[in-house]
């Protein structure tokens, strides 16, 4: 059975809510860790300066949280470390070694990061090549300061270049050093037809972080609102040894956004049973 403390919390579908709410709201929940997505108004990386981030510790300090992932957005543009544009991609590389500065000093474990996408027009292999010195250059400063890194496949119509858990471990193989982890997202898993096992085949114990979500296949949804067989998902994860964390990353439904909490605590009843909750903190 997984542990309580396992589960972490996130900032997913809190975007219309300061900062300093997100975080009360979410240590009521009980949480101690987060995934803090890195968008606006939270903690974006274009309003990154001296005084929002000595605010967002000052919250995190005040509600009793730590960091234990930061996670910029990064699917839409401007940020795309593997754009056919040579401009855009190494701005996005500048733009991540800087999230990697923000995450050592929120004390960070890890800096998530996806594999961004080519030109369409343009083959694959040459998108494959930019993503991997991309991802080499972030995660090479990142542990200059002491942060590891997270990879997370994406959904096809997100990217072109790592979209289901073969081509992921191939990507991750090609990678310098040994300290980037790997993220198993539920419904890019659904989405490509793989499974708890497959990864756990492929990866082991370097499966460090799971996004617990619902979907049909497709979708960022709250637990039930989707068809996939969530129970067996978890227990899987459990049967496995799985020691990582894992969250829940519900935004597919726009209605979250205005009630985020409702959403976040349908998930939280759903996979308490799962839970040993003897060690919660």
């Amino acid at each position: 059975m997984l542990k309580r403390k396992q589960l972490i919390g996130a900032n997913f579908s809190f975007q219309h809510h300061p900062f300093r709410w997100t975080a009360e709201k979410l240590a009521a929940m009980g949480f101690r860790q987060l995934e803090l997505w890195g968008i606006a108004p939270h903690l974006d990386l274009f309003h990154d300066d001296r005084a929002r981030l000595a605010e967002v510790k000052t919250i995190l300090g005040d509600n009793g949280l730590t960091i234990r992932c930061f996670t910029p957005e990064q699917v839409l543009y401007p940020i795309n470390i593997a754009s056919g544009d040579k401009a855009y991609r190494d701005a996005s590389v500048e733009r991540f070694k800087r999230a990697a500065d923000i995450s050592a000093e929120l004390g960070s474990t890890y800096l998530f990061l996806t594999p961004g996408r080519g030109f369409e027009c343009e083959s694959r292999e040459t998108a494959w090549v930019h993503s991997v010195e991309s991802v080499n250059r972030i995660a090479a400063h990142a542990r200059s300061l002491g942060v590891s890194c997270l990879l997370e496949p994406l959904q096809r119509l997100e990217s072109n270049i790592v979209t289901n858990a073969n081509e992921l471990q191939s990507f991750w193989r090609a990678l310098d050093g040994d300290d980037i982890d790997i993220v198993l997202d539920l419904v890019a898993m659904a989405t490509a037809g793989d499974s708890v096992v497959g990864y756990f085949e492929r990866f082991g114990s370097r499966i460090a972080h799971v996004h617990v979500v619902d979907g049909t296949p497709a979708g960022h949804l709250a637990w039930g609102d989707g068809n996939l067989p969530l129970d067996d998902h978890i227990a899987a994860l459990s049967a496995h040894g799985f020691a990582g964390t894992l969250t829940f990353e519900p935004f597919g439904n726009g209605s979250y956004a205005l009630d985020p909490v409702s959403a976040w605590r349908r998930s939280l009843d759903a996979i308490a049973p799962h839970l040993d909750k003897a060690d919660a903190e």
